[in-house]
């Protein structure tokens, strides 16, 4: 994929614009977008300027955070803290993903979507109120190892970094997931499986495609 310099501004923009004319698939009234990105590629950053933009073009979205739905610690830290292959297989709650965020954006769904469920620092459950999504509204939502779940995505967009991009900037207290997204990497490839593929190694000047 050929890719094109970029500021984060326009990127922000051109996306907006683009969901402006995606189609839902199945025909429901919701889009739904992966930000799809480890934690030190900054998807969350990404999704916050396409919530933006979008809202300047009178269409409300939402953005959610999967790691709003961690696994309890009990169970994601089974094996320990530092599990690879916990962290890769077993630690977001796919299920409930489904179940509270897209189950009701389906054709014959409600739209009523849970933002959270479990508080990450404290591990505690968040009570969050359900809200609602109008017809017409994009779901965003942002996290790493996203495109290796069977998702209903409508748009997926991968924040890729370089293997020593990734190193450097994943602080030194996280680096022992970095095998997990080498694995990803070998396994869903998702910088050919995305929509669109964003650059981000010199996070100043972004590069995309798609």
């Amino acid at each position: 994929m050929r890719l094109e310099a970029i500021t984060w501004e326009r990127l922000g923009d051109l996306l907006a614009d683009r969901l402006l004319d995606t189609e839902p698939q199945g025909g429901g009234p919701w889009t739904r977008v992966a930000l799809d990105g480890a934690p030190a590629a900054r998807p969350a950053d990404l999704a916050e300027r396409i919530a933006e933009a979008l809202r300047t073009r009178g269409r409300p979205s939402r953005v959610v955070d999967t790691h709003g739905f961690l696994r309890s610690a009990s169970l994601r830290l089974e094996y320990g803290r530092h599990d690879v292959e916990a962290y890769y297989d077993g630690w977001f709650d796919t299920g409930a993903l489904l179940r509270e965020v897209f189950d009701p954006l389906e054709p014959n769904g409600d739209g009523r979507i849970l933002p959270d469920l479990r508080d990450p620092v404290t591990d505690r459950a968040t009570r969050s109120p359900y809200v609602q999504l109008p017809p017409g509204g994009v779901l965003l939502l942002h996290g790493p190892l996203l495109l290796r779940h069977w998702f209903p995505f409508d748009l997926t967009v991968h924040v890729l970094l370089s293997p020593a991009a990734l190193r450097r900037r994943t602080p030194e207290a996280d680096r022992w997931t970095l095998p997990a997204f080498e694995r990803y990497a070998q396994e869903t490839d998702p910088a050919a499986a995305a929509d669109v593929l964003v650059r981000a190694d010199d996070p100043r000047h972004p590069a995309w495609g798609g």
